[in-house]
C-alpha cells in the first residue's frame, strides 16, 4: 500500500507533507504543477504525511474516497508521463 494526493491539495500545495516525508517521496515541478504527487516505489508507507495536510488531501492508498479514486492513477502516472498526469488532473479540476 502507498499514500496517494488527491483532489484537495489542488491548486492548495501547502508541502507541509513535503517537510515530513522520511524518504522524499512527494514530488512537484514548482511553477508547472497544480498539485503534489506521491511516488507509490518511493513511498514507505509511513503515514507521516497524512496528518500535516491542511487540506485533509493524503490518503492510504485503499482509503481514497470514491469520487477522487483516479488520483491514485494519477499520482503513479506523473512519476512516468507528467504531461500525462497533469492533464488529467485539468480534466477533473478544470482550472
Amino acid at each position: 500500500m502507498t499514500y496517494v494526493i488527491a483532489e484537495p491539495c489542488v491548486d492548495v500545495m501547502d508541502q507541509a507533507c513535503v517537510a515530513v516525508c522520511p524518504v522524499d517521496c512527494i514530488h512537484f515541478d514548482e511553477g508547472v504543477d497544480r498539485t503534489l504527487y506521491i511516488d507509490p516505489d518511493e513511498c514507505i508507507d509511513c503515514g507521516a504525511c497524512e496528518p500535516e495536510c491542511p487540506t485533509a488531501a493524503i490518503f492510504p492508498e485503499d482509503s481514497v474516497p470514491a469520487d477522487q479514486v483516479a488520483y491514485t492513477e494519477i499520482n503513479a502516472l506523473w512519476f512516468k508521463d507528467k504531461d500525462a498526469a497533469r492533464a488529467m488532473v485539468n480534466e477533473i479540476k478544470p482550472i
